[in-house]
């Protein structure tokens, strides 16, 4: 509640666990949310805030993930590859194995505008130049910048080398404090990165043990496990998900296409005695099998030759969690910019959202294309759950378990209130969300 209830300026700069208790960070609650959105106890506590706000109205359904909605495909075949066609479509061209390094400004007291793109193609240097007219979308930082790919024989690896679109950001940085303040976000690899994996059944077996815990079959065609499965006394914290199968249009019939993820890569495994961050992807089945309940005497030959496993590393995936305060994003369209945006999860909209969502992504270049062109139509609004009453009553019920607020002082001041209160609106409110220990 004092979370809820501070400021954002009182969250600024603070981490999780400089505001909330160990015994909130031993909780089921803090278990299923910080494995649901891939939180750390050293993240911000300000986007924790901004998360509470925006998903209060879904406490309720985090036991069983029934608010949860899956597109048929995955992502790319489900939302990307039908953008990209409707954009060509419609005379959009996009120009790939390019580098933007740069973009040049002419920067006054009450007016900035973008000059020049630069960039490097097939390793020459090239770029245009911008009149005020000229309309420029930059998409800042990165959250998968510098991923690599393993192998089912070969760990991925940790990549601290130079990163592109964090070097962009800071070349742009550097012109202008409004412009932001990069390495708050690309400057902590440490506290930004974990590891994934995609695991392709190729033994039949498999499925079984996978049936087993999300007691659907697999092959149903349906969504599987609704949502993460989270193994809490994982060392690794390891979650893993089956989506719909078939997960791609084109897979083969039989197999399952899974997807897992660690948030603790630099712990050594239960069964296989290594950090996640340094496991082939048969290791890495390995410590899946294990936890599936597989027997261990079939666990090394399953993994061998049962499922192909590409894990990935990702030094940023994270780095919009970290501790922030206001100027450390820059502003959609700065105050005085002509001609240019921020674009992406590391701008700041003026929109009561939070991070880490498609909508993010979404509102961040409405807001743009609306102030540059001047266009009268509002972005859509976040669902306003956080000022309805009602949503915030439901959500008191799930947050004490079921059990209600228990009321301090003596019973007979408390038992002499609540008699007050029974013929009122706020009797009938305290009935319908079981707002009162007891009652």
């Amino acid at each position: 509640m004092s979370v809820f209830l501070a400021t954002r300026e009182e969250m600024e700069n603070k981490r999780i666990n400089e505001v909330f208790g160990e015994d909130f960070l031993k909780s089921n609650f803090w278990l299923y949310w910080r494995t649901m959105f891939a939180f750390e106890e050293w993240h911000s506590a300000l986007e924790m805030k901004l998360y509470l706000h925006r998903f209060i109205h879904h406490i309720a359904s985090l036991a069983d993930f029934s608010s949860l909605k899956f597109n048929r495909y995955n992502q790319y075949e489900s939302m990307v590859l039908p953008l990209v066609k409707w954009l060509q479509d419609h005379g959009v061209r996009f120009r790939y194995g390019v580098e933007v390094t740069d973009v040049d400004f002419d920067i006054r007291p009450d007016r900035k505008q973008a000059t020049r793109i630069r960039w490097v193609e097939n390793s020459e240097e090239g770029g245009t130049d911008l009149g005020p007219d000229d309309l420029v979308f930059i998409t800042i930082g990165s959250l998968t910048e510098n991923s690599d790919d393993g192998d089912h024989h070969t760990p991925a690896k940790l990549n601290t080398g130079p990163a592109p679109a964090w070097d962009l950001w800071r070349r742009i940085a550097a012109r202008d404090p409004a412009f932001g303040r990069p390495d708050v976000f690309g400057g902590h690899i440490p506290e930004t990165k974990w590891a994934s994996a995609t695991i392709t059944t190729l033994d039949a077996r498999i499925p079984k043990y996978i049936e087993k815990i999300a007691k659907r079959d697999p092959f149903s065609g349906k969504v599987v496990t609704a949502g993460i499965v989270t193994i809490k006394d994982s060392s690794w914290l390891l979650s893993w998900t089956v989506s719909r199968q078939p997960h791609f249009k084109k897979q083969p019939k039989g197999q399952i296409v899974g997807w897992l993820y660690a948030l603790f890569v630099d712990q050594p495994g239960d069964y296989v005695k290594k950090p996640m961050q340094d496991c082939t992807g048969e290791e890495i089945t390995r410590e899946w099998l294990y936890h599936l309940g597989v027997p261990l005497e079939d666990i090394p030959e399953l993994a061998a030759t049962g499922a192909n496993t590409v894990p990935v590393m990702m030094p940023y995936i994270t780095a919009f969690f970290m501790p922030r305060q206001a100027g450390d994003r820059p502003d959609v369209v700065p105050e005085g910019a002509v001609n240019f945006a921020f674009i992406g999860q590391f701008a700041e909209s003026k929109q009561r959202d939070c991070i880490f969502t498609t909508e993010y992504s979404v509102r961040t270049p409405m807001e743009a294309v609306y102030a540059l062109l001047g266009v009268e139509r509002g972005v859509p609004e976040v669902f306003n759950s956080t000022y309805d009453i009602r949503t915030l009553l439901a959500a008191v019920g799930p947050l004490t378990d079921g059990q209600g607020v228990d009321l301090p002082g003596p019973a007979f001041t408390r038992n002499l209130l609540l008699k007050k209160l029974e013929a009122t609106e706020i009797g009938e409110l305290k009935k319908q969300y079981h707002l009162v220990a007891g009652k």
